[in-house]
């Protein structure tokens, strides 16, 4: 049996073990995320899937600029339309660097987010979902695990739903990407939303070109934005954004948890947690830490990120081009 093909388009010609196999063996997803002191866990994080390539994440760094007040938790004000202003993604740049795209011919990557994207809808619009549900927060405990990318990836893959609004939230308030990523202007954003209660998050997204995907940037960088995300501010915006449509999903793209708090309090908002760990990288101590900080929130989910081998044989995007078959 030969191995898969990776993102460089080169093929394996030795095979071997799957990384999911071999990740397994190194952190024991059952016996490492069992409740007990060390980890502090109270069930084990399930597997949602695999994806084969890590890529870096990108880290422009903005002004630091402070508020001197506590913004006001107002009432909940429920967000029918983003009506904000309008820009093109790039996507000269995002084919380059091989992200997913609605409007292309099935691949390996596109077809590896479609099985993520297919498990994260059934639960965020189950029968008994809440609101809460379809707020879903991408982590990972260090830079470097592929969190971004997989966020960019997902929202990509979720926005060609023919009947659902995903809008995409940068809240990597310290190293935010998401706009540079996706070739979008700075501007405000987020934290400015949530530090300033005159403002309407509504007129902060940027439409883009998908008419399914909005993009909210981080905006600026606060010494407390920490607390700020703590606040009941934080939790009005949230419930106005989710309770204004219900086919609208909310992903958040958030610091590494074992790298700033801002991660922690995030997760107390959501109602799910897709935490990306990098095979044969994320070391058993930094998943239990991760999880133990990320514990506020109900349902914590893993997605196993850098695999480079399919022992069962996968040929994703490959079949579509085998007629007949």
């Amino acid at each position: 049996m030969s191995g898969s093909s990776n993102m460089t388009g080169k093929s394996t010609s030795q095979p071997g073990p799957s990384l999911i196999e071999r990740a397994a063996e190194v952190y024991d997803f059952g016996t490492a995320l069992r409740h007990g002191p060390a980890a502090a866990i109270a069930k084990p994080i399930p597997l949602v899937e695999s994806v084969q390539a890590v890529e870096p994440e990108v880290a422009p760094v903005q002004a630091l600029v402070e508020v001197t007040a506590e913004p006001d938790a107002g009432e909940l004000h429920i967000v029918h339309e983003l009506r904000g202003e309008r820009h093109l993604l790039d996507w000269a740049t995002l084919n380059a660097d091989g992200f997913v795209d609605p409007e292309r011919p099935p691949t390996s990557l596109s077809e590896e987010f479609r099985i993520i994207k297919r498990q994260l809808l059934a639960q965020t619009f189950a029968a008994d979902a809440t609101a809460r549900d379809r707020l879903v927060l991408i982590n990972s405990a260090h830079p470097g695990d592929g969190k971004t990318w997989i966020t960019i990836n997902l929202a990509l893959s979720l926005s060609a739903e023919s009947d659902m609004e995903v809008l995409l939230i940068d809240g990597d308030f310290g190293k935010p990407s998401i706009a540079t990523q996706l070739g979008l202007p700075d501007g405000p954003g987020f934290m400015d939303a949530l530090a300033d209660s005159s403002l309407d998050v509504a007129d902060l997204v940027v439409r883009t070109d998908i008419p399914s995907l909005t993009v909210l940037r981080a905006g600026r960088q606060l010494h407390n934005d920490t607390e700020i995300l703590a606040s009941e501010r934080t939790r009005a915006v949230l419930n106005g954004l989710v309770k204004g449509h219900p086919r609208r999903i909310v992903l958040f793209d958030s610091p590494p948890a074992l790298a700033a708090s801002a991660a922690s309090e995030l997760a107390r908002h959501v109602g799910m947690v897709m935490l990306v760990v990098r095979a044969d990288w994320t070391s058993d101590a930094a998943l239990r830490d991760a999880v133990q900080l990320l514990s506020a929130c109900p349902n914590i989910r893993a997605v196993l990120n850098g695999v480079k081998f399919s022992s069962s044989g996968r040929l994703f995007g490959a079949y579509y081009k085998k007629r007949g078959d």
